[in-house]
């Protein structure tokens, strides 16, 4: 899950395992409340299609960048 401000001064959060599965909020929480709900609507939608749930292939980094003073 990737969770980003925006241009509105909300909150994106997509999932790009699941092409498609974006959500936003108000807040970073509300973005991460509203992106566990989107991921469960996702996954039952594929379920109740009979379609087969992606393999998450990606690679986890993380890092943060400090501009300097």
């Amino acid at each position: 899950v990737i969770i980003e401000p925006d241009e509105n001064n909300t909150f994106h959060a997509f999932v790009p395992a699941l092409p498609g599965c974006h959500t936003w909020g108000e807040t970073f929480d509300e973005a991460r409340r509203n992106v566990r709900d989107a991921i469960d609507a996702y996954l039952r939608s594929l379920k109740s299609d009979g379609e087969s749930i992606p393999e998450d292939n990606g690679v986890e980094i993380l890092e943060t960048v400090t501009a300097p003073v």
